[in-house]
């Protein structure tokens, strides 16, 4: 509400991925699928590059590592990314707005930011 635009209309997201299913309960917690359904939604392959809804083309944290205070930092430069298309083999097609979620504590913080290109 605050960022004045609709789910529908972010392009990609980065969210906190520590453990494998956070991701689901993220993308659910966030309001993009109903609760209940995150797995589904990402076994159907609408989370993947090309999907409905990209989430963690980084790889997230699983993949890429977990630096504790850093990770926020890192979801804001791949989110930047994106929204410049300097993501090479990673990059969502006419991203226009961007979302990162992180988590800080044993879920006690949570950090969301919107990014959006400068050109709209």
């Amino acid at each position: 509400k605050m960022a004045n635009i609709d789910r529908k209309d972010i392009s990609v997201v980065e969210c906190h991925d520590c453990f494998s299913f956070t991701e689901l309960m993220n993308i659910e917690d966030l309001g993009f699928v109903e609760k209940g359904k995150g797995g589904w939604f990402a076994a159907d392959g609408n989370t993947r590059l090309g999907g409905k809804l990209p989430v963690n083309t980084s790889g997230g944290l699983c993949s890429k590592g977990h630096p504790i205070g850093a990770t926020g930092v890192g979801q804001i430069v791949e989110m930047a990314w994106q929204l410049q298309d300097k993501s090479d083999k990673r990059q969502v097609e006419n991203a226009k707005f961007a979302l990162t979620h992180v988590l800080g504590g044993p879920g006690s913080v949570s950090t969301v930011h919107i990014l959006g290109r400068g050109d709209i």
